[in-house]
């Protein structure tokens, strides 16, 4: 059974469409239907079956699922092994990470890495928490920097594994010259007659400021949904919204921004991911090694 088919199950076994799985693998939906029609036929088996605009799999589909998981963890298994062989810190090292995160650490990590090893190219690419876990599961990626408030924690460990890597806290931006800039904290009950900017790239920020906000006994006026924050950050200062930030950000506020301690404080543990098989594969090893050593310099 062709490898590349085995990737399109697993994919339509995580997403439910062929429009999911698609999307994820980088293909066309009628790629994914054809990869799977020529997997049935090899198998001699139907693996799918529709339900609705879903596809929900057969028993013999889950059964070959399993077989399929195993086989992609002895691959990754294979391949560090022979990495292992050659003794060489060398070749191409994909890296998906979050801005505030990939902004704090990943320049220097990256430095170092060059610097010890010319013959490795690191290549980083800018995911959300949920994507950059979804791209390590469908071999997008090698490495993905993710959080605990995005994604819990226990799903997780299906098929990766994680590393801590550093604890970070969310605040409230506000105005340089907004009447709660001067307190020492604010609770998200304070913030109910305020209008917020939010991160609309990262997947799960709304649902957890929607999450905070419901339990405070409303629901969040949301007047920008933005790529970045730089947008967010000139709503902010003009005095148009407040937002939430990572303490990663701090540094790095826009003019006219300020931040105030969020009470009782919500933290996050950002954690290094890779697959299960190459957790002995030394580019993996040195760049966890890197990025911790890293991340406690310069966060610690």
């Amino acid at each position: 059974m062709e490898v590349g088919r085995l990737r399109a199950l697993l994919e339509l076994a995580r997403c439910g469409t062929m429009a999911a799985a698609a999307e994820a693998l980088f293909l066309t939906p009628s790629a994914v239907s054809q990869q799977i029609a020529q997997l049935e036929e090899e198998a001699g088996v139907k693996l799918t079956e529709r339900i609705g605009r879903g596809v929900r799999l057969t028993p013999a589909g889950q059964a070959l699922v399993g077989y399929a998981e195993r086989v992609m963890v002895v691959l990754d298994e294979a391949r560090s092994e022979l990495a292992e062989l050659r003794r060489e810190i060398a070749g191409e090292l994909r890296v998906a990470a979050f801005p505030s995160i990939a902004s704090a650490v990943l320049p220097e990590t990256y430095k170092a890495l060059q610097h010890a090893y010319p013959r490795l190219e690191i290549v980083l690419e800018e995911f959300d928490p949920i994507e950059g876990l979804t791209a390590l599961r469908s071999w997008r990626t090698d490495i993905a920097l993710i959080d605990d408030l995005s994604i819990a924690m226990g799903d997780s460990r299906e098929s990766v594994e994680v590393v801590p890597v550093a604890e970070d806290a969310l605040y409230i931006a506000v105005a340089a010259d907004h009447a709660l800039s001067k307190r020492p904290s604010v609770s998200v009950a304070d913030l109910r007659h305020e209008t917020w900017a939010i991160e609309s790239t990262w997947s799960g920020f709304g649902d957890i400021l929607t999450n905070l906000c419901r339990r405070a006994g409303y629901e969040p006026r949301i007047n920008a949904k933005c790529r970045g924050f730089e947008m967010a950050g000139a709503m902010v200062a003009a005095g148009c919204s407040v937002s939430m930030v990572p303490g990663l950000r701090l540094a790095r506020l826009p003019a006219g921004v300020t931040w105030v301690k969020l009470r009782p404080e919500v933290r996050r543990k950002i954690y290094v991911a890779y697959r299960l098989g190459e957790r002995n594969h030394p580019t993996i090893k040195v760049f966890i090694e890197e990025i911790v050593r890293t991340a406690s310099r310069l966060l610690g």
